[in-house]
């Protein structure tokens, strides 16, 4: 099949795709895709969701099999929520992760205003995007808060971007990681006008057990301190592959090389209560179509999962996927430059206006 005719099937593919979700037929055909990808690069495929997604709460499985057995509880002793939540990544299979003998291949995922659902719950998308996004950001102090659960996550060396990984694609080096693309969108969404706070502190190193409970509480310590904290962002880097090969997202968005960007939004479809997740969903809808309008290949599908991830405690919470273990901490960069292009105007609509003081 000639590259054109290949291309419009696979234009043709991701519609139905999305047209589909709802009666089960878009899991078979992107099993069918994934298979497809074996055969070499291959764009505009939906291929195996990130690592993030893979942390379980209790009676749940996981998106993919793990590579050794499963983590076993004592007999008599049950994991609480949070240590349930971080037991899959302990034996997530290595091939989720960059090493210097990873195929790395690039691929670019559909996005735009499509919502991948795994979860029981309908979602009008239109609708939502015609309410709005039901949060509001303060006039004064802070009113949003970078975080991450998993700041040692980092991207593939490259260039000058050279770390001492403690682990596969993971590093302390707050220059090389995740927390350096946190520290970028402070910078950025400040410049715009917003009050950003950026917690660098490392909560998954150097035990991965715990990080969500870790980072949780230095959630609510910062509500506790600000109260009027209106957004928080979780920072992640994700993780796609399978078979020793590992794919790197690709924008493409002319005149820069940038990564993909992908919002995941937890519910309480797992059975843990979580009153904010419609809420978190607006704000990621509202947010992707902003970006979808400046920047159309930057945004992944919003991925709309069972588990809450620490985001009941408020109602403006999200976590933001920034490209792949595959890719470079440039093209990471260059993503999250796109983002906070068109997430900050679109935020800073949000803000509200102070009501005029009347004299008595």
């Amino acid at each position: 099949m000639r590259m054109s005719g290949r291309l419009a099937l696979l234009g043709l593919f991701a519609l139905t795709s999305c047209l589909l979700s709802a009666a089960g037929v878009y899991d078979r055909a992107e099993e069918l895709s994934r298979a497809r990808l074996e055969a070499g690069r291959m764009k505009n495929v939906v291929i195996l969701e990130g690592a993030v997604r893979e942390e379980q709460v209790p009676g749940e499985t996981a998106a993919a099999e793990p590579a050794s057995a499963p983590l076993e509880t004592p007999p008599g002793e049950a994991l609480s929520e949070q240590e349930t939540l971080e037991a899959a990544p302990e034996i997530l299979s290595s091939v989720m992760e960059s090493s210097p003998d990873a195929d790395i291949r690039e691929t670019t995922i559909p996005g735009g205003l499509f919502l991948k659902n795994a979860t029981g719950y309908p979602v009008d998308v239109e609708q939502m995007l015609r309410d709005g996004p039901m949060v509001r950001l303060p006039a004064e102090g802070p009113q949003i808060l970078i975080i991450h659960t998993h700041g040692s996550e980092a991207y593939t060396p490259a260039g000058l971007d050279r770390y001492e990984s403690n682990d596969a694609s993971r590093t302390e080096d707050l220059r090389c990681n995740v927390i350096r693309v946190g520290d970028e969108l402070a910078e950025l969404l400040e410049g715009q006008g917003l009050n950003v706070l950026h917690d660098r502190e490392i909560y998954d190193y150097p035990s991965y057990t715990g990080s969500y409970s870790r980072s949780g509480e230095a959630v609510q310590r910062y509500l506790d301190a600000y109260p009027d904290i209106a957004v928080v962002i979780d920072l992640h880097r994700d993780a796609l592959g399978a078979d020793g090969v590992v794919y790197k997202t690709m924008a493409e968005e002319e005149g820069t090389v940038a990564s993909q960007i992908m919002l995941l939004v937890g519910t309480d479809d797992s059975g843990l209560e979580h009153p904010n997740w419609r809420s978190n969903l607006s704000l990621a809808l509202y947010l992707q179509n902003a970006i979808d309008q400046a920047h159309p290949t930057l945004m992944r599908p919003v991925s709309l999962v069972r588990e809450r991830y620490n985001q009941h405690l408020t109602g403006g919470s999200l976590i933001l996927e920034v490209g792949s273990s595959g890719n470079t901490l440039q093209e990471a960069l260059a993503a999250i430059r796109l983002f906070a292009d068109a997430a900050g105007p679109a935020l800073r609509e949000l803000v509200q206006i102070p009501e005029p003081v009347t004299e008595p």
